[in-house]
């Protein structure tokens, strides 16, 4: 089958401790109801595949690879023929699959940021994890979850060709129809562990906990350490499916969102 449009993603089929998930996701599903065929390619790990909540979304064709060598070999054709290649970002390899996209495709090539300030500051320290400056202008087009000033800078510092803001995506149909809940909780907050948001969480959602006992309080997301000492009214959840999305929002009073030290500098 030809795909007009292949993704290679950090995950699509788990959405453990990987908010990348829900957008390519409601991506893929509305790129398919305009008539797209979409082929999204995942590098297996053993950490998702524990926590898979949705082995085959919706929209797309997803398939699985264990190695950098094992995706040449399986979809090096699908890649060339292409009429657009999006590459994410925190993809293992990245660096090295971005290259072989670039000089491989036919098609449009796109990187996806889905994590650009991040990405800038790791560039700053010299970290080319999954991406490097030299391969920005390689790609057609830079589509960052930030906008603003970080879209030029990208064009003028980093010589992309066209930077554009592409912000999160949202399956509606997941949403539009929940029922009205009952708030059963004064506060909560939706994200995995990270040392750069403790503090923050700490500050305005725990230490309120110990403030008001008689208040309900939870917070969902993987990877916190034993060591936090979590008030007794503090409800936990370890993973939270996106099917249960609409029920955990839609039973706070308030919802927290708590972003990184990266992103809140990029405003």
């Amino acid at each position: 089958m030809n795909y007009d449009i292949v993704i290679v993603g950090l995950s699509i089929t788990s959405s453990w401790g990987n908010g990348h998930a829900t957008t390519y996701r409601s991506l893929a599903r509305g790129l398919a109801g305009r008539g797209h065929r979409v082929l999204f390619l995942e590098h297996d790990t053993p950490w998702y595949a524990e926590n898979r909540d949705t082995p085959q979304p919706p929209g797309t064709t997803t398939r699985l690879y264990s190695s950098f060598e094992e995706l040449i070999e399986r979809f090096e054709a699908v890649i060339r023929d292409a009429r657009l290649v999006i590459l994410g970002s925190y993809v293992q390899d990245g660096a090295r699959v971005g290259d072989w996209v670039t000089s491989v495709a036919r098609g449009r090539t796109a990187f996806y940021d889905i994590d650009t300030p991040v990405t800038l500051a790791k560039f700053a320290r010299g970290d080319f994890e999954y991406l490097s400056p030299k391969l920005i202008p390689q790609f057609s087009m830079y589509l960052s979850f930030t906008g603003g000033p970080t879209l030029k800078r990208l064009e003028t510092q980093y010589r992309s060709p066209m930077a554009r803001a592409f912000y999160c995506a949202v399956n509606p149909q997941m949403y539009a129809n929940a029922p009205a809940l009952e708030a059963k909780f004064d506060l909560g907050y939706l994200g995995t562990y990270s040392e750069d948001r403790q503090p923050s969480l700490d500050r305005l959602l725990l230490d309120t906990a110990r403030r008001r006992r008689h208040g309900q309080f939870i917070v969902a997301g993987p990877q916190y350490p034993d060591s936090i000492a979590w008030p007794r009214n503090v409800e936990r959840v370890e993973h939270l499916a996106p099917d249960r999305h609409a029920w955990f929002y839609g039973s706070q009073r308030f919802t927290l969102n708590i972003t990184r030290r990266d992103m809140i500098a990029a405003g």
